[in-house]
C-alpha cells in the first residue's frame, strides 16, 4: 500500500502545545507536513496566555527536520480564528489539513455549573471548532480539495459525570463534522472525527474519589498522546480518500468505528396513538430499545493493551 506521506500539505493544529495536540502536530511534521501550531498556552481552564508551549511544540519540530509556524490567536472567536488561517497562508503559501483540537475544561456537576462555565467551555470546543473550519472553508472550496479532523469524546457520544458543558459540545462537534461532511462532499472536502483514549492535562483533572476511579486513572496513564497521531495522520493524507462524516475512536492499540444515531425499534398504530395507548402498547414494545445511563467506563469495560 506504502508509506502514508503529508509531503507538501500544510497542517493546522488547534491546541497544539501539549498533550494529544503536540503529539499530532509532530506526527503531522514527521510524515512530511509544514504545521502551524496554534495554542493560546492558557490553563487547562483557559485562563492566561503564553508563547511557550507553542514554541516548544515548534522546537521539537524544528530539531527534527521538520517545519512550523507558531500561532497564539484564540480559536474561540471569529477574528482571531481567521487570523489562525491566514497564517498558513502567510507562512507556507497554502492549507490543506485543519485538526480542530483545542479545548478546556470547567467540570462541574449540572446542578451546580455556572452560566459562564457553559458558555466558556462552549466557545472553546464548538465555537472554536466552527470558527477555524469556517475560515478554511473557502480557500477548501476553491481549490476543490481538503481536510478536516475533529476531536470529539465519548463524555458526549456515551455520557460522563460532571461534565455537561464538555459532553454537550463534544456531541455537538460530531454533528458539526457530519454537517460539513455532506455541505463540502462536492468540493472534494472531507470530515472526520477521533474520540481520544488517552492521558492529558484534561483526563488528568478528572476527581478520583473511589478505587475503581483511581484503578481506572492508572489504565488511562497507559494512554500516551502518541498512540492518537497516527489515526490523525491517516485521515489527513490521500490514502483516507473517500473516507468522510465518520466517528474514530483511538484507545491505547485499538482502533475502533463508532455507530452513529440511526432508528432501533419502530411501532406503528393506525389511527394515530393517545397517551394511553402508547403507555400500554408502544411502550412495552419499545423498552427492549431504550439505552440505559451507561459512561463511559462503563460501555469501555475491557481493558487497553
Amino acid at each position: 500500500m506504502g508509506t502514508v506521506q503529508l509531503a507538501g500539505k500544510v497542517v493546522i493544529v488547534t491546541g497544539a502545545g501539549g498533550g494529544i495536540g503536540r503529539a499530532m502536530a509532530v506526527a503531522m511534521a514527521q510524515a512530511g507536513a509544514a504545521v502551524v501550531v496554534n495554542d493560546v498556552g492558557g490553563s487547562l481552564s483557559g485562563e492566561g496566555q503564553s508563547t511557550s508551549p507553542a514554541a516548544e511544540t515548534q522546537r521539537m519540530i524544528e530539531a527534527a527536520g521538520g517545519r512550523a509556524a507558531i500561532s497564539t490567536d484564540s480559536v474561540s472567536e471569529w477574528p482571531s480564528a481567521q487570523k489562525i488561517v491566514q497564517t498558513a497562508l502567510d507562512s507556507f503559501g497554502r492549507l490543506d489539513v485543519v485538526v480542530n483540537n483545542a479545548g478546556i475544561l470547567r467540570d462541574a456537576m449540572f446542578h451546580k455549573m455556572k452560566p459562564e462555565d457553559w458558555t466558556s467551555v462552549l466557545a472553546v470546543h464548538l465555537n472554536g471548532s466552527f470558527f477555524v473550519s469556517r475560515a478554511a472553508a473557502d480557500l477548501f472550496r476553491m481549490q476543490e480539495s481538503g481536510c478536516f479532523v475533529h476531536m470529539t469524546s465519548t463524555s458526549g457520544l456515551v455520557g460522563a459525570l460532571g461534565q455537561a458543558n464538555y459532553s454537550a459540545a463534544k456531541a455537538g462537534i460530531a454533528a458539526l463534522s457530519r454537517s460539513i461532511a455532506i455541505d463540502m462532499q462536492r468540493y472534494n472536502v472531507r470530515s472526520n472525527c477521533i474520540a481520544p483514549f488517552a492521558w492529558s492535562r484534561m483526563v488528568g483533572a478528572i476527581p478520583v474519589q473511589t478505587p475503581e476511579q483511581e484503578a481506572r486513572m492508572r489504565k488511562l496513564q497507559q494512554m500516551t498522546p502518541d498512540k492518537i497521531a497516527p489515526l490523525a495522520v491517516y485521515l489527513a493524507s490521500d490514502q483516507a480518500a473517500g473516507i468522510t462524516g465518520q466517528v474514530f475512536a483511538s484507545r491505547m492499540n485499538e482502533v475502533m468505528i463508532l455507530s452513529q444515531t440511526r432508528p432501533v425499534r419502530s411501532v406503528h398504530r393506525d389511527g394515530g396513538w393517545t397517551p394511553e395507548t402508547i403507555a400500554e402498547h408502544a411502550m412495552p414494545a419499545l423498552r427492549p430499545g431504550l439505552v440505559s445511563l451507561e459512561r463511559t467506563q462503563e460501555v469501555f469495560s475491557w481493558d487497553p493493551v
